[in-house]
């Protein structure tokens, strides 16, 4: 780069899906914007479960229309305790129209979701892409210089760290993260099956982790296990037919006959937080601001929950003529992220050290809450609206939104 270099308002640095979402929304509050990420095709087969508010932000920023098609509704969500424990909760339905919803959300394929957002990226003029990546992040006072693998230097405002668990971005910013090992990880793969899923998403509770079948389009599903880590590796390391009988055993035959697709994955599962979520003209989203365990369908949904309130922050901001980058516009960050992403994590511990337990007056308590949940209509209505969303987000109007 020379001195003629353009200086950006945001850099976003990493491409997955919350670092596409967060470019593409800061581009259209009309901050001068680029993405540093590798074009890459998506690797895996794995699925996200969208729900309303992100589909929402989706469709405003055009991109839902390119892969809706790709996509199947969730209805109905079912809890289902199979411990076999004395002491169990009884099963819980959450159905969509019982708070006036057609469906909860949508379960995708990532790579159809990374698809269009690629192709709305593309075409946007006020986003300029760089298929490069950032190889150290140099924070001062005015702005941030990035310096990339093949040797070029990005110079910006703010800095948007998209760049996942091992974030570069956060630790050049001196933001410390809190992480703990959870010795579980997750098994996922895709599954068709003969029975109709009736775009019912079930989900079974086990004395290790939370097992759930995902509806996809047609007789399919994605399935998330949750286990034991020597579990998950003694799953992971069957044939086909064997992980097709364990998985038709867990599902309890409720999707008849069952058969696993190509393609599986095993994660360690753990949660980290960071002390900030932003500091020294870094601001984080995804993964680099939180990490959680496949519990509630929170983790993408939360990023993309980053994306939209930092493109809202630096709209207004850059609107009021502010530094994008500035304390004061940081600060604003850390306040609209810290409570919605601190009562997402204590929420989905609590659920998953209450599942893990061998204490029977946790097990007590544990079933008399979701014997509650399930029972009373207002708690339970309750319980699937703040799945949805934090109470105090929605109906809030988006700067990410078109004019």
């Amino acid at each position: 780069m020379t001195d003629a270099s353009p200086i950006y308002d945001a850099i976003v640095v990493g491409g997955g899906p919350a670092g596409l979402t967060a470019a593409i929304a800061l581009a259209e509050t009309g901050a001068k914007t680029a993405l540093l990420a590798r074009r890459a095709p998506y690797g895996d087969n794995r699925t996200t479960a969208l729900l309303g508010a992100s589909t929402d932000l989706l469709e405003r920023l055009d991109v839902w229309r390119r892969c809706a098609g790709q996509a199947a509704a969730l209805q109905t969500m079912r809890l289902v305790d199979d411990t076999g424990r004395l002491i169990r909760a009884p099963e819980v339905r959450f159905s969509s129209q019982e708070i006036g919803l057609d469906q909860f959300g949508f379960n995708i394929a990532n790579r159809a979701l990374m698809a269009a957002l690629e192709e709305r990226a593309a075409e946007l003029s006020g986003l300029t892409r760089f298929d490069d990546e950032a190889v150290a992040v140099d924070p001062q006072d005015a702005s941030v210089s990035i310096h990339t693998n093949a040797g070029g230097t990005l110079t910006a405002r703010l800095v948007i760290g998209a760049d996942g668990r091992q974030s570069l971005s956060r630790d050049a910013a001196g933001i410390d993260v809190k992480r703990r090992d959870l010795h579980q990880s997750a098994l996922t793969f895709n599954i068709a099956h003969s029975r109709p899923h009736k775009n019912i998403s079930t989900e079974f509770h086990t004395p290790q982790g939370p097992c759930v079948f995902v509806p996809l389009p047609g007789n399919r599903c994605s399935v998330v296990w949750v286990s034991a880590a020597k579990e998950a590796q003694r799953l992971m390391a069957l044939g086909d037919d064997d992980l097709s009988e364990a998985a038709e055993k867990q599902s309890h035959s409720i999707l008849g006959s069952v058969r696993v697709e190509p393609g599986r994955n095993l994660f360690p599962l753990s949660i980290e937080s960071p002390g900030q979520f932003a500091s020294h003209r870094v601001a984080l989203v995804g993964e680099s601001a939180h990490v959680l365990p496949p519990i509630g369908a929170q983790g993408l949904n939360m990023g993309l929950r980053d994306a939209a309130d930092i493109a809202d922050i630096v709209g207004q901001a850059m609107s009021l003529g502010e530094d994008p980058g500035a304390p004061q516009v940081l600060a604003r960050y850390q306040s609209a992220r810290r409570p919605d992403v601190a009562s997402r994590v204590f929420a989905i511990d609590l659920a998953n050290r209450s599942l893990l337990s061998d204490f029977v007056g946790v097990q007590s308590l544990r079933a008399a809450g979701l014997h509650l949940v399930g029972s009373f209509g207002p708690l339970r209505r309750l319980a699937m609206r703040e799945g949805l969303a934090p109470s105090w987000r929605r109906g809030a109007p988006s700067s990410a939104a078109k004019p």
